[in-house]
């Protein structure tokens, strides 16, 4: 019963990254949308699927243990090893699990990397319009004491 259980399992977290990219992919349609009053909303979402997917893959390690002593290897093998091992229809479905695993693996990876990257340009876009609405200007007065200038009056726009 362990290669079934196993197989379930797996079917568990493909769903689960399937549903992290889904999650990521909303993140950054709400980053190139400028829409950030979501954002929130969308981090905490993709928080939520990453618990799920940490606590799959403590079941996924038990039942990948169960299955490998079942096929022959020792508990701890990865995947493929597992695949190796079984019998068929095992091998090529487990196959197919490990395939689908490096694929989401990559489509989340760079995903997530883009999501950083559109993060970081929003951050240093709000940090220099910040600096430019600054009222007032740091100098030094004769003595070398910090002193403050006051600039003109400036309209803030609470969208910012």
């Amino acid at each position: 019963m362990g290669l079934n259980e196993l197989s379930g399992v797996l079917w568990r977290e493909r769903q689960l990254l399937e549903l992290l990219l889904f999650k990521l992919e909303e993140e950054q349609l709400i980053l190139t949308s400028g829409r950030t009053q979501w954002l929130g909303h969308a981090t905490r979402e993709v928080e939520s699927v990453l618990d799920q997917i940490r606590t799959a893959e403590l079941g996924r390690a038990m039942e990948a243990d169960e299955a490998a002593r079942e096929v022959g290897v020792p508990a701890g093998s990865g995947l493929r090893a597992i695949a190796n091992a079984a019998r068929a229809p095992w091998d090529d479905l487990l196959a197919e699990h490990h395939a689908a695993f490096v694929s989401l693996t990559d489509q989340i990876n760079s995903l997530a990397q883009g999501n950083r990257e559109l993060l970081s340009a929003s951050h240093r876009a709000t940090r220099e319009t910040l600096l430019s609405l600054q009222e007032t200007v740091d100098t030094y007065d004769p003595k070398g004491v910090p002193s403050q200038q006051s600039s003109a009056a400036q309209l803030i726009d609470r969208a910012l």
